[in-house]
Parts: structure tokens; C-alpha cells; sequence
């Protein structure tokens, strides 16, 4: 190799030495900012940097969301709608359900990827046996997709799916020739969430939906029970009546807790009817923690407050739903107990350190709670 050869070889390498040296330096330099501590006395004018703590500005603090669930953003989401909105994953939810002192867990639950754009979240509580909640959980989806593919207004779709599934568990029953099923019934809570933004939630009996807003629970449901006038109005013009228990609870010609519910079809020329009342809500994922679908062995229990309190304690959203289950069994719960938690943008903002609880409820679980 000549001179000349080798001293341009040389010039080359040190050229291309000199360059990765100065990338590294780039990396470490971003490196060390991104991970200083507070006690680094450097001080910032950036706006990512505005308290010179030397951490980066979360994107909350521009008034979008916060990343301590750090999810990646939905992107076709967030340019339809002009703003970021971060991707809720089904590996993030939360599910759990405890059998309580019952013979069977008749509770069923699941969270599914209906399409690219919409989750699917449902509690099912059976009661008269798992028949119904069975039916639910294996079928409520299929029709719901069946009127996905025709509708696009949510609300509708689930109103739809209701009902339809409520006469196909009717052909069903009818099929199987088995008596004993026409006392099965269950409550239906469902929650569609469409581009991470728009959710829509359908319900019958008295499972419910709830969203942590700025760390105060907000109830999407309602329960149908004989204790509202505008359900026992209908039951009574419908032939039925209204008795109530020894503990003060009121039935649905002394059988049934609710006024509405998939199945019993003993009681639906009385009044008992499966449409659900349905409520669409758009997500601030700034300051929307999660939403929490819950069967009546935890919101007899657990007041909506108390069970907001309580997830906003919790690290993850499968440690809410765990502790929130356990919970209700500790205070006196003998029923199935079952929870989903989604989170949202805003999961682990709003804690409250003075959570507080009335010890009370362990003897009298059977009352309902708001």
C-alpha cells in the first residue's frame, strides 16, 4: 500500500472516529438530561423543563394526558379527533372474580378486541343457576357484531344486541325442553370503546359501570330495582307487583330483585323486560383514571366512592381489580364478586391519601350502597 493509500485510510477512519464520538456525546448529553435529579443545580429556561428539576414535562402538564401508564398513542384515533389520545391495551385490564361464599361462581366476565377501533368489557351475573350469563358470555359479542356491521350509532347497537340475545336465550331454552331454566336469568353490563374516546355502556339489572373522573366516581349505570317508582310504575302496569323480604328488600312478585334482566322468563309478561338503558360519554384521558364494571357483590358492599378510592390506591389495574374483590368479601360479602378495571390516561393521578371506611356494612352487606 502506498503512502498516499495509507494516509487516506487514516484520514478516513479518523474522519468516521471523530463522527461516532460526536453521536455518543449527542446520546450521553440527551441521556443525562433525560435521567438528572432534582439535585442537579443546572438550571432550564425549556418549557419541557419549567421547575429546572431537570425531568421531563409529562404530557399532562400540556394538558393532554399522563404517562404513568405509558401506552403508545392511538394514532388513527388521534388524527381524527385532532388531539393525542393514548391506546388502551387489554394486557392493562384488570379482571378478577371471587366465588364469596356461594356453592358456584354463576359471575362471568370478558374483555375482546372487537375491531381495530372498538374494545369490548362485560359483566354478566346469572342467578336462577349460570345458564343465562353462560348464553351472555358466549353469544352477547357475536350479536353485537352482527350489528356493528350494519349501525354505527353504539347506543343502538347495544339496544339491539339485548334484546335480540334475550329471544335467542328464549329460543334456546325453549329447545332444550328444561323448565327449570325459565327462572334463569342475568344482568348484562356492557362497555364499548370506540377510538379510545367515545364509550358507550348498556346495562340491565344491577351490575354497574363506573369512571373515575378527577378522582371522584361518576356512576354510567343505574340500578333497575322495584325501588324506583318509574320501574315498579311499569311492573305494576304490566300485572305484576312488588313484594318485599324480611330484610326489607323489594321483589318482583316476590322472586326477582330486578326489573330488568336477560332470561326470566317466567316474570315477562309481569314487567320484566331485557332493553337496557344506555349512556355515551366521551374520555378526557387528562383527567378519566378508568372505568370499573362491577357485579352487586361488590356494590352492596362498597359504596362507588370507596371503590374509586381504593383503585386509585393500587399500582396496576389487575391489583385494583384483585384488592376491590377481596375487599368486598372482607367487609361481609357472601355473593360472586366481580371486577374490570380499564385504565386510562390518567391512571395513578389522583390518589387520596385520607381513605376511610365504615366497618358497618359487614352485617348489613344485603343493603344496596350508592
Amino acid at each position: 500500500m502506498s503512502a498516499a493509500a495509507l494516509l487516506n485510510l487514516v484520514r478516513s477512519g479518523g474522519f468516521q472516529v471523530r463522527r461516532r464520538v460526536l453521536l455518543t456525546s449527542r446520546v450521553l448529553k440527551d441521556d443525562t438530561r433525560l435521567f438528572r435529579t432534582s439535585s442537579t443545580p443546572e438550571l432550564s429556561s425549556s418549557r419541557f423543563d419549567p421547575d429546572s428539576s431537570g425531568r421531563p414535562t409529562t404530557w399532562d402538564n400540556f394538558g393532554i394526558w399522563d404517562n404513568r401508564i405509558d401506552e403508545p398513542i392511538h394514532l388513527p384515533s388521534s388524527i381524527k379527533h385532532g388531539k393525542p389520545i393514548p391506546k388502551v391495551s387489554l394486557s392493562k385490564v384488570g379482571c378478577a372474580s371471587q366465588i364469596g361464599k356461594r356453592r358456584e361462581n354463576e359471575d362471568r366476565f370478558k374483555v375482546a378486541q372487537m375491531t381495530d377501533a372498538i374494545l369490548y368489557f362485560a359483566v354478566f351475573d346469572g342467578h336462577g343457576g349460570p345458564a343465562a350469563a353462560d348464553f351472555c358470555d358466549k353469544y352477547m359479542e357475536k350479536y353485537i357484531a352482527d350489528y356493528l356491521a350494519e349501525e354505527d350509532n353504539l347506543e343502538l347497537v347495544l339496544t339491539k344486541a339485548f334484546l335480540e340475545i334475550d329471544k335467542a336465550l328464549a329460543e334456546h331454552i325453549h329447545l332444550s325442553a328444561n323448565a327449570s331454566l325459565l327462572t334463569a336469568g342475568t344482568t348484562a353490563t356492557v362497555a364499548l370503546l370506540r377510538d379510545g374516546i367515545e364509550l358507550v355502556v348498556a346495562s340491565v339489572g344491577d351490575s354497574r359501570a363506573m369512571l373515575s373522573r378527577k378522582g371522584k366516581a361518576c356512576k354510567l349505570t343505574v340500578d333497575h330495582t322495584p325501588e324506583r317508582k318509574d320501574e315498579k310504575e311499569r311492573i305494576k302496569k304490566s300485572g305484576g307487583f312488588v313484594a318485599w323480604n324480611s330484610l326489607g328488600q323489594p321483589h318482583v312478585n316476590g322472586r326477582l330483585a330486578m326489573t330488568r334482566s336477560i332470561g326470566d322468563f317466567d316474570l315477562k309478561r309481569n314487567g320484566v323486560i331485557a332493553e337496557p338503558e344506555t349512556k355515551r360519554i366521551n374520555l378526557h384521558h387528562s383527567y378519566d383514571s378508568f372505568l370499573a364494571l362491577t357485579t352487586d357483590g361488590i356494590n352492596f358492599i362498597m359504596n362507588s366512592q370507596e371503590i374509586c378510592d381504593v383503585i386509585n390506591q393500587c399500582h396496576d389495574p389487575l391489583e385494583a381489580a384483585q384488592v376491590i374483590s377481596e375487599q368486598a368479601l372482607q367487609y361481609g360479602s357472601e355473593d360472586n364478586s366481580t371486577i374490570i378495571v380499564v385504565p386510562f390516561g390518567a391512571w395513578g393521578k389522583h390518589k387520596n391519601a385520607d381513605v376511610s371506611f365504615s366497618f358497618s356494612r359487614s352485617f348489613v352487606s344485603s343493603g344496596r350502597w350508592a
